[in-house]
Parts: C-alpha cells; structure tokens; sequence
C-alpha cells in the first residue's frame, strides 16, 4: 500500500478525476490482498505483540491502575521500563493466567 501511496507523492497532488489505469488497480488489489492475507494469519495462528503497556494488561486483566501497581511491587508481574513507559511480557502475563495459583494483591 505504501508503494501505491508513495507513487501518488512522487506525481504531485492526487485530484478527484485522475485517470487511474487498470494496472494501478491490479497494483492495489494485489497490495490489499497481501496486507489482508497478513492480518487474518496473525490473527489466526492467535499472534499477538510482544509488549503490552499497562493499560493494555489491565484490560486483559481487568484490574485498576492501583492492583497492577501493587503487583508489579510484591513481584508478582514481571515488567521493564524504558524512560517511563512501563512493559509487560504478553506471554508471561499469559502464563499468570493461565497458571493455577491464586494471586492475592
């Protein structure tokens, strides 16, 4: 898609009559499709991102700011921090869920 884009930034402005070829079409439905097939295979084969931020995890955990902090203090969820934007392993917080413990906050 980006090519398809970028070939309209190297030509000037895009105005609402342009003939566009059928070859410009092909382009783009090829384009589209592969961007398509790449998005249903992750979701799929249920890839998801590596980092979660904070927010992200208490969605998934539905938990507040305050119980996330305080179990990123007793150690119970492992993070890193960079500056400070706080990450979570996806997987590990995956595998805290699906472990049998009972965490108490």
């Amino acid at each position: 898609m980006e090519k398809v884009i970028s070939h309209f930034d190297k030509h000037g402005k895009v105005f609402r009559d342009q003939l566009i070829t059928v070859g410009d079409l092909i382009e783009f439905k090829d384009l589209l499709l592969s961007e398509l097939k790449s998005i249903l295979k992750d979701h799929v084969t249920g890839k998801t991102k590596k980092w979660l931020k904070a927010i992200e995890v208490r969605k998934v955990l539905n938990i507040s700011h305050g119980k996330l902090q305080r179990l990123r203090d007793n150690g119970k969820i492992p993070f890193t921090m960079l500056g400070k934007v706080t990450y979570y392993d996806a997987d590990k917080i995956e595998e805290l869920m699906q472990s049998p413990m009972v965490i108490k906050y």
